[in-house]
């Protein structure tokens, strides 16, 4: 087994993705934790977008508020937190989020086992190509194991 090497960043440091209305910071990717989990935030402002359901069938997914109020539906249940607050959406349940003010917020997500990012990269990489669309969205979708619901 490979031994990892120590890692750190200083704040605001990252991988940062745009595509869209949305920005992404790679915080910890599959390369720095040799594949454990991948650590992201969502930057703000976003635009903020209907509730969108989906499964994730590779990856289980933990939500932690650092600023707002968020709703997220996982499975039947529903849970309303704001800062400080913590929700977790296992792999194969149906879940989405909302935030309470539409584009305000912060979220830490992370993801185990690492991978999510690459979903990112290739909406960032569709964006930088002038190609960021539907058939973008729907390949790196199924590519990484995500299912749009609704």
């Amino acid at each position: 087994m490979e031994r990892l090497s120590a890692y750190g960043l200083d704040a605001d440091a990252g991988e940062r993705l745009n595509f869209g209305d949305v920005t992404i910071l790679i915080l910890a990717s599959a390369e720095a934790t040799g594949g454990a989990f991948t650590l992201f935030e969502e930057v703000p402002p976003l635009a903020d977008t209907p509730l969108h359901v989906h499964v994730h069938e590779n990856e289980d997914e933990l939500f932690y508020v650092l600023d707002g109020e968020h709703v997220f539906h996982v499975g039947d249940e529903e849970f309303r937190t704001g800062r400080g607050g913590l929700v977790f959406a296992p792999r194969g349940v149906p879940h989405g989020q909302r935030r309470v003010v539409p584009g305000s917020g912060r979220l830490l997500v992370l993801t185990a086992p690492a991978g999510l990012e690459g979903f990112f990269r290739e909406l960032a990489a569709a964006q930088d190509a002038g190609t960021l669309g539907p058939d973008a969205y729907a390949g790196a979708s199924e590519r990484h194991g995500i299912t749009w619901l609704g």
